[in-house]
């Protein structure tokens, strides 16, 4: 293993531990109004029509569930990652219940994902969570690589992270197949959209 790639796996146990106890700390309702409708300067980035791909949120990442009834109730499709095994490449395919779960099914990371029969369908626009980020658009992830491969795959995609403000990072390892955002969403503000 590089340096980049142990630095990496150290600074994520650090970060993802920071963030579980800035996450416990927030009272329940404090929680529940964050993250509710993409800001202005967010929403102006995404066309009338984008697909946009989303995640479900882990319990301590930032909740993109309410972000996915929002772009529902405005005409959009909505997506969520699929796999169709552990080492596959990661697809996204429509999610047309944000409400709910009556159409997904758990995949082979023990994670709800929409079921085998949803067209798979190409984001637009992709939502996606981190577990660090800079003030210039540099993300952390969780370590599978699987966002940047698909970044890499589909040039052009507007990637717009949420994330806690415990989250920002002064500087980040990076890597070459590490692909910048466009935007990041916080409690408090909004950073970029960057060029």
């Amino acid at each position: 293993m590089t340096d980049t790639v142990l630095d990496k796996a150290a600074l994520r146990r650090d970060l993802k531990a920071q963030r579980r106890r800035h996450v416990a700390a927030l009272p329940d309702a404090t929680r529940a109004l964050l993250f509710r409708v993409p800001p202005a300067t967010v929403a102006r980035l995404i066309t009338p029509g984008a697909t946009v791909g989303l995640y479900r949120a882990g319990p301590d990442e930032a909740p993109a569930g309410a972000y996915a009834r929002h772009f529902q109730e405005n005409g959009h499709a909505i997506a969520l990652p699929r796999f169709a095994a552990r080492d596959a490449p990661m697809a996204f395919a429509l999610h047309t219940d944000p409400n709910g779960e009556s159409d997904l099914e758990t995949g082979p990371f023990n994670l709800l994902q929409p079921r085998v029969d949803a067209p798979e369908v190409t984001p637009d626009v992709l939502i996606v969570p981190l577990v660090a980020f800079t003030a210039d658009g540099a993300r952390l992830g969780q370590g599978g690589g699987h966002y940047d491969r698909w970044l890499e795959s589909h040039p052009g995609t507007i990637a717009i992270g949420l994330a806690w403000d415990i989250q920002l990072a002064d500087e980040l390892p990076s890597e070459a197949h590490d692909h910048p955002l466009t935007a990041v969403v916080t409690p408090t503000r909004v950073y970029g959209p960057f060029a």
